[in-house]
């Protein structure tokens, strides 16, 4: 598989993005109880929508440029317990930083919301060429 352009995290929309990104973001209960920051690809994205944040009508999409975070990321499986290759369908990219994921990781971001799904969001985001492997 290729090497990604950009890797995404998806926060749950619970408080307002600030305007200007801080150092570090806080990290989710699963992040700090893994001792890394759980990262999708374009591909695993939809699937971790529906499976983790189904009931949530609002999320945070942060994207973050791959080449500017590669040295700090391990290919796992989602629990971080078995290495894989980078792109690799089953492996995902867990940044390991000293949960740190703020203004000198993030590129950008957006707020997407679901309406029954998150297919409009994301054909949505891939026409506006935002969303991309």
């Amino acid at each position: 598989m290729s090497t990604p352009t950009y890797i995404y995290k998806i926060v749950p929309c619970t408080n307002h993005m600030p305007a200007t990104l801080p150092e570090a973001l806080p990290v989710s209960d699963l992040d700090n109880s893994s001792g890394f920051i759980h990262m999708s690809t374009t591909h695993q994205v939809p699937g971790t929508l529906k499976r983790f944040f189904k009931d949530h009508e609002r999320v945070y999409i942060l994207r973050v440029k791959y080449a500017d975070v590669e040295h700090l990321v391990k290919w796992e499986n989602s629990h971080g317990t078995a290495p894989g290759g980078v792109g690799e369908p089953d492996m995902f990219p867990h940044i390991y930083n000293d949960l740190r994921l703020g203004s000198g990781e993030i590129e950008s971001w957006v707020e997407w919301e679901s309406k029954g799904d998150w297919d409009e969001a994301i054909n949505d985001a891939v026409a506006k060429k935002w969303f991309v492997y």
